[in-house]
């Protein structure tokens, strides 16, 4: 619970007969709520006509069974749900973004952070083009649209768009007759796709969301690799396919990707479980029982518990109707939820040692206030341990970590950020093992950035979150 933004979702749907292929979006966006809450759209198309409708809100309050229905059948839908990486939390960014040009309409879902996007941005701009949103997705559809103006097909046009962006991107993108999937060379973005009893095509950034939909995993997508779903099958493009070292996101594993979820044939529950383990043997404690932070911190939990032979217990109640803490851009706004969240269990740590396991720790608040809650329920000690490494740099490739500034461990040493949570002790992950856990699917190599400041895709130039929301002045001073 270490105060992070999630990553965005993406899905898409191609149908060869016509059905109600908003609802397949509807519940595999659902199942990728946890990728993003701040806002959610869906687009379907049909017969190169397209339909879409997208709001701030969770998925079941922006849908409702009339709006869903009102969105019709069709062969194909591509659908979205958000936090904000580049660009505010308004309706105006909210996704997929639809454009409209001489070559018919097209329908773009993007998760992910480009580092060249500022650049390219202003590029465009001075040579005309008029930008609606705040958002790098946004610069994506330019640069797909300029090439598609005169490539042969729009899997070309995605293809050169691939020579010009760069940093992490997962991307699925409707046309009049086609669904395309494509992900960056270095794989920053689990993306993957499966097929329906039907014959129905499926793309995900998780696997969770086919299973939600009836869908068999056929696999994940190659970093690099575009697939075009069209009426005829599937192809596969492949010419930015092993054009870098792969660098999946290691935190997938650690706290972004539901547990259920299997990332280049990893299964994120096993990860963690794993993360528990080698914690428990880079941190030994003497204590009487191990419990979990929910929900991510729960299996970690239990990995800790089974190595070091502590019971593990149920620790707190979360309250499941509120989301999770770090979607609040306002601190104060952020402390109040944590308050109302979670309640611990007094029977299980009144009197007792504690080993209490989360999934990170960012800026130390939320560590703060948990521990203060169990030290309220009676327990005599609280060791505090990270399933994840000590955040010392920001993310540029999707993570809402922009900033050194308010990152906990960037400024004091382990011992010190202990006394400032209130914890006896505290243990994070090492960043070695953080690679070990992942290791075990085929992906094969890591991004460990944020806890190394090892960026393999380089870094942005003008890094600010906000960037495409500052005055004319300050862009000219970057240009």
């Amino acid at each position: 619970m270490g105060s992070l933004h999630e990553e965005c979702g993406v899905f898409g749907v191609f149908s060869q007969t016509r059905r109600a292929v908003a609802s397949s979006a509807y519940y595999g966006l659902f199942a990728l709520q946890h990728r993003g809450q701040e806002s959610c759209g869906i687009v379907v198309g049909n017969d190169g006509l397209f339909r879409d409708h997208k709001d701030v809100g969770l998925v079941s309050d922006v849908f409702p069974p009339d709006v869903l229905q009102g969105l019709g059948h069709g062969t194909m839908a591509v659908g979205h749900v958000r936090y904000s990486t580049t660009g505010g939390d308004g309706r105006l960014n909210c996704q997929p973004i639809v454009v409209n040009h001489s070559k018919g309409h097209m329908a773009l879902a993007h998760n992910g952070n480009l580092t060249n996007a500022f650049e390219l941005r202003t590029q465009l701009e001075l040579s005309g083009s008029i930008f609606h949103t705040t958002s790098d997705t946004e610069v994506i559809a330019y640069i797909i649209t300029k090439e598609r103006l005169t490539a042969p097909s729009i899997e070309e046009a995605v293809e050169r768009a691939m020579d010009t962006i760069q940093g992490a991107y997962s991307l699925v993108i409707l046309s009049p007759t086609k669904l395309l999937a494509a992900r960056d060379p270095y794989g920053f973005r689990p993306l993957c796709y499966g097929v329906t009893k039907e014959g129905d095509y499926v793309v995900a950034s998780e696997s969770c969301a086919l299973d939600a939909v009836g869908a068999a995993f056929v696999r994940d997508l190659r970093p690099g690799e575009i697939l075009v779903f069209e009426s005829s099958g599937i192809r596969s493009l492949t010419r930015h396919c092993g054009t870098r070292p792969q660098r999946t996101c290691v935190f997938e594993y650690l706290y972004f990707a539901r547990p259920d979820s299997v990332i280049d044939g990893a299964s994120v529950h096993a990860a963690r479980i794993q993360a528990g383990r080698f914690l428990a043997q880079e941190h030994p404690r003497q204590a009487d029982v191990v419990i979990g932070v929910p929900d991510s911190g729960l299996d970690a939990a239990m990995g800790y518990a089974e190595e070091s032979g502590i019971p593990y217990r149920m620790g707190f109640i979360k309250n499941k109707y509120i989301g999770r803490t770090f979607i609040q851009p306002d601190q104060h706004d952020r402390e109040d939820k944590v308050k109302i969240k979670l309640n611990p269990i007094r029977s299980v740590v009144n009197g007792k040692r504690v080993v209490l396991v989360d999934d990170s720790i960012v800026r130390g608040t939320t560590s703060g206030q948990i521990v203060s809650l169990l030290r309220q329920a009676g327990a005599t000690e609280v060791h505090m341990m990270s399933s994840a490494p000590a955040f010392l740099n920001p993310c540029y490739y999707g993570t809402d970590v922009d900033s050194r500034e308010n990152l906990i461990a960037a400024h004091h040493p382990v011992e010190e950020i202990a006394r400032i949570i209130g914890a006896d002790s505290l243990g994070y992950l090492s960043v070695d093992h953080a690679r070990q856990i992942a290791a075990a699917g085929h992906a094969q190599g890591f991004c460990t950035a944020c806890f190394s400041g090892d960026y393999p895709a380089g870094v942005p130039r003008y890094d600010k979150k906000s960037r495409f929301e500052q005055g004319l002045s300050q862009k000219e001073d970057h240009t």
